[in-house]
């Protein structure tokens, strides 16, 4: 029998064993903790358990599983909350109450409920790895289609009818080309570490619309695209994943609170439970999964959240949905590999990281996609990575080695946040790699010159914090009137278009349509602005006019369903800025 031979917190030893597998997940002392097995000798074999050690004792048997740690995947996975390893905290809450207990046990998913099931394949039919061979409504928003495991195809010789089963109970059977049977139920495993398979993978030319002007606008992220969100303490991080949360168009949300703290995690709770999903009216939880890893929880579940979390994500992308992962954060996980190779006596990378945390986070963000699925239909797993650099400082290593595997950085600002100016980033200091590949989308569905009017916005931004720079040294009244012109439209753009307010009805979520007009609405004023500037007038009479004013309240003033009055708008401030122009003539 294999017997604990040494514990050094999370990480666990066995002496001279020759019975477990790389991955195997096995079970850990009298109380059967659960772990998994990261490194193997002859003479030892290392484990690191995913709940709490304290009171594991030396001699104490290990058991293997047989087998990779693997998410149970089948109907009943939205709405739910799981642990780090997939087991749901509402029913370990029944069997142990709120301070969980070690070594507690349940099943991944409700093996006892009925779900109402259409057989889709019949006895005779050739299946596929890949192929939906039934439908099953997981709520009124979300139709559960369950799929022929990959690796497995060839003729149903037997099939059920229509009707009330559980996750378990096989409905198909299915012989190869060896002969070999295979019976397939709702539910299905999938190793966690493992990217589950695709038929191709697509370029990523459809952007992932959130209602938010600074991203859909400025910095858009694609669809099966991965970005990165960091800002140091109270920049307004998870502000930013819950409003792309409630929305995205995205058809499911998985958010991962990856070693946040716990109050934290009740108010996503709590927050998510009240909201009301715009697409439906419905709750939002009819189509979020949470998987909630506090960072009271044992360190080394934090890892296999984030892989946990893509796995389910992976899943439903396979069923032809768009899915959206919010990982919160990031750092946290990372700083549990730190711990962890610590324990091992691994040689340190920079400031005590593990030489192999770039391999590890491009694991994690290349599981991100838009592609094909092996039933022919088209899928996205989109990742979006908050960071938490200590003192915001982006420079660390979980920031850079991040940088590398994302192609879109939406930096935080501390000075923005504290100003109020949210969502608070900072439009000199975040990029996007995608917008190459969604002008086409972006001039097609919004408007022709979308591109033209957005290269405008950027640049005036940009020109603005170059004139700024000089302000600073020698001041702004010595810039000649259309240099100041530039530093008054900015502003306009700044807090009429670019800061948002999550709290107000109108301005929470805006269409692309919208965002738009409004960055028409502010070149048009410029130009003609600009014009007058030329003639001689001065910019502080044009300011008088109050054009500016007015612009920075349109936000407010037009609804998301009344962009007819755009056109009278424009009309009206135009109007304003010709009579000053008679009046000097």
């Amino acid at each position: 029998m294999d017997v604990i031979y040494s514990i050094n917190g999370p990480v666990v030893t066995v002496k001279n064993s020759k019975s477990f597998a790389m991955l195997e997940m096995v079970y850990v002392g009298n109380l059967r903790l659960i772990g998994e097995v990261i490194m193997l000798s002859q003479q030892q074999t290392t484990i690191q358990v995913y709940e709490d050690t304290a009171g594991l004792a030396v001699g104490e048997p290990v058991t293997g599983s047989g087998g990779p740690l693997c998410a149970l995947l089948g109907p009943g996975i939205i709405s739910n909350i799981f642990d780090g390893i997939e087991r749901p905290l509402k029913a370990l809450n029944e069997k142990s109450g709120a301070f969980l207990d070690r070594g507690v046990s349940c099943d991944n998913l409700d093996t006892e409920r009925l779900w109402d099931v259409k057989i889709l394949v019949g006895a005779g039919d050739s299946v596929s790895e890949g192929q939906i061979f039934a439908q099953t409504p997981e709520n009124e928003g979300i139709m559960h289609k369950s799929m022929i495991p990959p690796g497995i195809s060839g003729k149903v010789i037997s099939a059920a009818g229509d009707g009330s089963y559980n996750i378990l109970t096989p409905l198909i059977t299915v012989e190869d080309k060896k002969g070999i049977k295979h019976e397939i139920a709702l539910a299905q495993k999938w190793p966690i570490k493992y990217t589950r398979p695709s038929s191709e993978r697509l370029s990523a030319c459809e952007p992932l619309v959130t209602g938010q002007r600074v991203i859909d606008t400025l910095f858009p992220i694609a669809k099966g695209g991965a970005a990165a969100v960091p800002g140091s303490f109270g920049t307004g991080k998870t502000m930013v994943q819950h409003q792309i949360a409630k929305w995205s168009d995205a058809d499911i949300i998985v958010y991962i609170g990856c070693g946040e703290r716990g109050n934290e995690m009740t108010q996503v709770l709590e927050e998510f439970s009240e909201l009301r999903d715009p697409k439906t009216g419905r709750a939002l939880t009819e189509r979020t999964v949470m998987i909630a890893n506090t960072s009271n929880m044992p360190v080394a579940a934090r890892e296999a959240s984030i892989y946990t979390g893509v796995t389910l994500a992976e899943y439903y992308r396979d069923m032809g949905y768009h899915v959206a992962i919010m990982a919160d954060s990031t750092s946290r996980w990372a700083e549990a590999l730190r711990e962890i190779s610590g324990r091992l006596e691994e040689m340190p990378a920079e400031e005590g990281f593990p030489s192999y945390l770039p391999s590890r986070l491009s694991k994690f963000y290349e599981r991100a996609g838009y592609v094909q699925t092996l039933s022919g239909k088209k899928g996205s797993v989109t990742i979006i990575g908050a960071v938490s650099p200590q003192g915001g400082d982006f420079s660390e290593p979980v920031t850079q080695n991040t940088k590398r595997f994302i192609r879109c950085f939406w930096a935080l600002d501390r000075e923005l946040a504290y100003s109020r100016h949210y969502p608070a980033i900072n439009w000199i200091t975040s990029y996007t790699e995608y917008f190459d590949e969604l002008r086409e989308w972006y001039g097609q569905n919004v408007c022709a010159d979308f591109e033209s009017v957005r290269s405008r916005i950027i640049g005036i931004l940009l020109e603005e914090n170059r004139l700024m720079e000089i302000v600073k040294l020698i001041g702004e009244d010595v810039l000649p009137e259309d240099q100041k012109l530039i530093i008054v439209t900015a502003k306009a753009i700044r807090q009429g278009f670019l800061q948002q307010n999550a709290m107000h009805d109108t301005d929470t979520y805006v269409p692309l349509e919208k965002q738009y007009d409004m960055m028409k609405l502010i070149l048009d004023l410029y130009d003609k602005a600009m014009s007058l500037v030329k003639q001689g007038i001065p910019l502080s009479r044009i300011s008088q006019t109050g054009v500016f004013d007015a612009v920075m309240r349109v936000k407010f003033e037009i609804k998301n369903d009344e962009l007819e009055k755009f056109g009278s708008l424009t009309q009206e401030l135009s109007a304003k800025l010709e009579n000053l122009e008679e009046s000097y003539r």
